[in-house]
């Protein structure tokens, strides 16, 4: 077989890698006028972020399965296009239940596509990891930000039609899709022989990284559904709590793609871990008590702190095991463990919000959530340094 020149490679990686996030931030900047428009309540409308959140959790298990079938390739090919699929049906969101029928989609196609692509960056850039995750997290901070800052003038671009600013990020996906279907589709002899080993809930040290991940990737979901609603109702205009989000989305950029290349470069992944959780924690101390007091300031550097955490949580799996199927395991367990459980903080920061009058208790108990992840950032490092 004629190899696969590596920069297609990784290029077919940081596209699928953009299509994972739009689909969810791009509601951030809408989800006000949606509630409104529709009559739901805040809770209710916050769905449209957790399941997808959820469907990332609770179907992550069956990626090695399917990679088994079908091999990584035609498998991430199939989750784009369920991701376009999706997308497009979003020009009928007018309909409560074809938004949340949507939000399910995507969720099951991010969270097959999710594990196959740790399985495959181990297969095809094992001497290079640090590095080409700093290039696939960036491509989901890329999606993300572009999500989140895009989709407020596409909706303006087509008339105000909120549902058309939605479905455009079907067309990305389409792209997606037709890069992936031109890669040849293989399956390794060391995958074939792991058809009967099952994901590593018997380890400790899996279960760390899943609590990890769930915990920043429940502060992502809620920051990216509540953010601009938290601002706004602190006395700032929609305008400059839009501004100030996107900077947030904007920041992940340079932190997910710079900090894996220097835990990678310094030997750091853990201490890097440990100033993220730090570094978020305060930023929402400041979002919860004090928002209008240099909200720039904050909104950056969260942004920058959980970009990174979130770029560095998926190199862990990487570490941990030796074939690309076992790395896939890995990632399904912190993807089931972490998406089940960060579904469920967009849900309870809008119904808090709701039976609280205010969005300040509920972003308080994230900072107490930051907090913990900082725990277990240090006891990650701790267990590591034990083991070494």
């Amino acid at each position: 077989m004629k190899p696969i020149p590596r920069v297609l490679l990784l290029v077919a990686l940081v596209l699928a890698a953009i299509n994972l996030r739009p689909g969810i931030t791009s509601l951030a900047p809408l989800i006000e006028r949606i509630a409104t428009e529709l009559s739901l309540s805040r809770s209710f409308i916050s769905l449209a972020t957790a399941l997808p959140v959820l469907c990332m959790g609770l179907l992550a298990p069956l990626a090695p399965r399917l990679a088994l079938r079908w091999g990584l390739e035609r498998a991430i090919a199939l989750c784009l296009g369920l991701v376009a699929l999706a997308l497009l049906t979003r020009l009928g969101a007018q309909q409560s239940a074809v938004l949340m029928g949507s939000a399910i989609a995507l969720g099951t196609a991010i969270a097959v596509a999710g594990p196959l692509l740790s399985g495959f960056i181990k297969r095809y850039f094992a001497a290079q990891m640090d590095q080409v995750v700093g290039w696939y997290s960036l491509g989901m901070a890329i999606g993300g930000a572009g999500g989140a800052v895009l989709t407020a003038p596409a909706t303006a671009l087509f008339g105000d039609a909120w549902n058309l600013g939605l479905a455009v990020w079907a067309v990305p996906a389409v792209f997606g899709v037709l890069l992936w279907l031109c890669l040849p589709n293989r399956l390794g002899a060391d995958e074939m022989q792991e058809q009967s080993a099952g994901l590593p809930w018997r380890q400790p040290r899996a279960w760390l990284i899943s609590l990890f991940f769930a915990l920043q990737a429940g502060l992502f979901y809620a920051l990216a559904t509540w953010g601009v609603a938290r601002y706004h109702e602190a006395g700032l205009s929609l305008l400059r709590s839009n501004l100030l989000m996107s900077i947030s989305m904007l920041m992940g950029l340079p932190s997910s793609f710079v900090l894996p290349w220097l835990a990678q470069r310094f030997g750091a992944r853990y201490s890097l871990l440990l100033a993220c959780g730090a570094l978020t924690s305060l930023c929402l101390a400041m979002i919860s008590f004090a928002p209008t007091v240099a909200p720039q300031l904050w909104a950056l550097l969260i942004g920058f702190g959980l970009g990174g955490s979130f770029a560095l949580s998926l190199v862990l799996p990487l570490y941990e095991a030796g074939s690309p199927l076992a790395v896939s395991r890995w990632t399904a367990m912190m993807l089931c463990t972490g998406y089940g459980l960060a579904c469920l903080t967009p849900i309870l920061t809008g119904l808090v919000r709701d039976l609280s009058g205010s969005y300040r208790l509920p972003f308080a108990a994230l900072t107490a959530l930051a907090l913990l992840m900082t725990l277990i950032a240090w006891l990650l490092g701790r267990n590591n340094h034990r083991q070494g």
